[in-house]
């Protein structure tokens, strides 16, 4: 597999160079950097494995809304830090108008002040419900020249073709992180408001050593790169809602990781990553165990995919009938390996 992922990164990347001239929007240089995004939704995470396998530069989730600090943010940050890998973060924007844009701002600035940052800061905004093209612009500059207002740092924009086309009008004052897993060949005549991309995700499925499930992967040009990368000022903001936290825990006779997932309202599954658990049904009296706490994380997660409970009863064709999905997406989505198995207390992605 690592074999054959660095086969199709170095075809892509020599098609890069090759065809830089022909297409409508070309990275900026060509001397290329690998990366992933992450979020809570890849849980613990070995960085020390994903290190091995080439990436350099990891982007981080931190917060979404005024009050939404991604549950894993800083176990990322820290452990991303910890085996040398570059650091990006990008915040989830939600705001419907340029009021609420400054307090995400002042939200995202507080979450990572303090913080050695070596990527430009990332706005992430794609859900735009009613919003005129107009609005949608003046909240996204509102909200980046906050930003860098209060950190003092550069920012870039993450968006799809379709938007860097039709929706997006910040070519001149933002570089762009552009969201494409197609053929390049596709777009070598289509116009958008960038000439240049600094950032590639060029999959969405990707499986990297070290991440259990997919993760989304990247390639950035050196310019992705800040020129400032010591501590964020501090940044007072409105405290997060979902209060995450990191704990030791001592197994008591009786315990099970389903009973500890309900008293902490985590996932089975995110302890059992979290500790590197071969077998859930299986754990000691006396043992130890690290476990992120977060009051918020059986609502609604990140770009509107809702986490549900698994009661009594519930079958995967069941819940695809009811969400209105398919078993295959719940399936991929929770990385799940046996469709017809599925626990009381699990916590699924729909």
């Amino acid at each position: 597999m690592k074999k054959i992922t660095k086969i199709i990164l170095l075809n892509l990347l020599t098609f890069l160079m090759i065809e830089t001239t022909a297409l409508a929007v070309s990275p900026q240089s060509t001397n290329f950097t690998q990366g992933i995004d992450v979020s809570n939704w890849q849980g613990y995470i070995n960085y020390e494995e994903v290190k091995n396998e080439g990436i350099e530069i990891v982007y981080i989730k931190s917060s979404q809304g005024d009050n939404y600090k991604d549950p894993y943010f800083e176990s990322n940050y820290e452990n991303a830090k910890k085996n040398g890998l570059k650091v990006g973060v990008y915040h989830y924007l939600t705001a419907r108008n340029e009021e609420e844009a400054t307090n995400q701002a002042k939200f995202f600035a507080s979450i990572i002040s303090e913080k050695e940052i070596d990527c430009k800061l990332a706005m992430d905004f794609e859900s735009f419900g009613n919003l005129t093209k107009e609005e949608i612009n003046n909240i996204s500059r509102t909200f980046m020249s906050e930003v860098e207002r209060l950190t003092n740092r550069k920012l870039i924009v993450y968006s799809d073709l379709f938007n860097a086309i039709n929706t997006f009008e910040l070519a001149d004052e933002y570089p762009l992180w552009l969201a494409y897993y197609g053929n390049y060949e596709e777009i070598e005549n289509v116009k958008t408001n960038w000439e240049f991309w600094q950032g590639q995700q060029f999959e969405d499925m990707g499986k990297i050593s070290g991440i259990s499930g997919n993760v989304d992967r990247d390639i950035f040009t050196q310019e992705i790169f800040l020129e400032d990368n010591s501590k964020i000022q501090k940044t007072e903001g409105k405290k997060e809602d979902n209060v995450s936290e990191r704990i030791t825990y001592i197994v008591k006779p009786g315990d099970t990781l389903w009973g500890l997932s309900r008293q902490f309202d985590v996932t089975i599954d995110e302890i059992a990553r979290l500790n590197n658990i071969r077998n859930p049904n299986l754990i000691f009296v006396g043992e130890r165990l690290e476990i992120i706490t977060n009051t918020n994380f059986n609502q609604t997660g990140a770009a509107g995919k809702d986490l549900y409970t698994v009661r009594p009863g519930d079958t995967l064709s069941e819940l695809a009938i009811r969400f209105d999905t398919t078993v295959e997406s719940i399936v991929q989505l929770n990385d799940i390996r046996n469709p017809n198995l599925i626990f009381v207390g699990q916590r699924l992605r729909i």
